[in-house]
């Protein structure tokens, strides 16, 4: 008979990361159980294991065993943006909607220590932008408790009732914060993945990256000390981001219909047969080609009777099974800073921003608007723009800290069919971003009714939430 399946953890208290690494590494060659090998796994081993199997094979898969929780604090939310540009790993970052920032919350980038006139223009510029901001949100609660929609409610006591009404008005003034402003992240990884995010660090053209990616990994290395061996300064990084920059100088100036929020530039005329071909492939025991060739034969309504028989029974909280992923759609999104932040969560697709600039303009807040509070909104924007526009005629690499979370930021993004059920359904909820999930005017919004319109049979079981 058999043996039974045996179903346990490895207990990260009693062995090390590395450790964990090794003995699953080592399953491929030792016929003996688990919590056995664990037994004889030293960290001396573990180590010679790597240098072995790791390092001079490149059997780098074995890192992703090694499970790193980083606690990162005090950086840029420019610098948090490059952190967080890695699929496989999970963030947690400090929220702006639920906090408000201080005064004096920012980061001063090294590049401007050897130039105090530049220094001085910046941090001037920050503090005014800080004052405004603190002074938006005692403005927006004040007009808050003069609304009739947002009165206190019967039994609601008035800290809660205050904390309601502040939540509100951050929500607004968060658009008045730079990219500069500091930040916290909670990072879970696992260590190939840790690898290439150092990697990417150190190989930036900012000091402030640069030092966080040697932070990194002089910390990762103390949890796993040859996983992360080869983590330095990549020049291939760096050199084709500098000789793409050199191409792309004549594509600098902006374009008719740059105010366009979201455009559907390409998507695939074959989708349905793609997705119907897909889904029978799965279940069918013929070659592609000739399931293909049955496909392309089927009317449109034999297809999406296909793809019906996939979505029909979708619940609230199921996904769409992967099929769907064989139909792409790539979009160009216009959305400002704030909203990239929280639409750059939804990492499996593919996005490209451009360089975090103020010329493509900015949002303002309707609450700002209603509240009458629009012309020191406005004052404090072109402030910064101009501050923007000076520092970037010397340091253009740094002037994006001055970006504020209300300027536009385009962005190139690519999503397959079922990336967009789940992007569309979350991000055009009630709880979503507004410049996202507006129901006229949402980013989100306008590239989920482009999707419709050019393939509705593939879009017609998606289910959204009430707002």
């Amino acid at each position: 008979m058999p043996p039974a399946p045996r179903i346990y953890p490895l207990d990260p208290r009693s062995l090390t990361e590395e450790q964990i690494a090794v003995t699953f590494a080592m399953t491929s060659r030792s016929p003996e159980p688990f919590d056995v090998i664990a037994k004889v796994v030293s960290e001396e081993k573990a180590a010679d294991f790597h240098e072995r199997w790791v390092l001079n094979y490149g059997h780098a898969s074995v890192a992703e065993h090694a499970i790193i929780h980083m606690a990162v604090e005090d950086i840029s939310r420019l610098a948090a943006d490059t952190l967080e540009d890695n699929r496989l790993a999970s963030y947690t970052e400090k929220s702006s909607r639920y906090q408000v920032i201080g005064k004096g919350s920012y980061h001063v980038p090294q590049e401007l220590e050897a130039r105090p006139p530049l220094r001085q223009l910046y941090t001037t510029a920050c503090d005014a932008l800080f004052e405004a901001y603190e002074a938006l949100v005692k403005g927006l609660v004040a007009h808050l408790r003069t609304v009739p929609d947002k009165a206190k409610k019967q039994g609601e006591r008035e800290s809660a009732y205050a904390l309601r009404l502040r939540r509100e008005a951050t929500d607004s003034a968060r658009f008045l914060l730079p990219a500069a402003t500091l930040t916290n992240v909670g990072v879970t990884m696992n260590a190939r993945t840790l690898e290439h995010a150092i990697t990417k660090l150190v190989s930036s053209d900012l000091a402030e990256e640069r030092a966080l990616g040697e932070a990194l990994k002089e910390q990762g290395r103390k949890i796993t000390p040859t996983l992360i061996k080869y983590a330095d300064f990549n020049p291939y990084l760096a050199q084709t981001r500098e000789a793409l920059r050199e191409r792309a100088k004549g594509f600098t100036e902006p374009v008719d219909g740059s105010r366009v929020q979201a455009t559907l530039v390409h998507y695939d005329a074959q989708a349905e047969a793609k997705v119907a071909a897909a889904l029978l492939f799965r279940h069918a025991h013929q070659p592609y080609q000739a399931i293909w060739r049955q496909v392309q034969a089927m009317t449109q309504e034999e297809r999406l009777a296909i793809i019906d028989e996939a979505l029909q029974r979708l619940g609230p909280h199921d996904a769409p099974v992967r099929e769907m992923e064989m139909a792409d759609y790539t979009f160009d999104l216009l959305m400002d800073y704030g909203a990239y932040r929280e639409y750059k969560r939804h990492r499996m697709q593919t996005y490209i921003p451009q360089p975090l600039s103020v010329e493509h303009g900015y949002v303002t807040p309707s609450l700002v608007a209603e509240a009458g509070l629009g012309n020191g909104f406005d004052e404090a924007v072109a402030h910064s723009e101009r501050a923007f526009w000076e520092l970037w005629d010397d340091l253009p690499l740094t002037a994006p800290y001055l970006v504020t979370h209300s300027h536009r930021r385009r962005v190139l993004a690519k999503l397959n069919l079922r990336e967009c059920y789940h992007l569309f359904k979350l991000r055009t909820g009630p709880d979503t971003h507004f410049s996202l999930g507006n129901p006229e005017t949402g980013v989100v919004t306008q590239a989920m009714k482009a999707a419709k319109k050019a393939q509705p049979g593939l879009f017609r079981r998606l289910q959204l939430r009430n707002r």
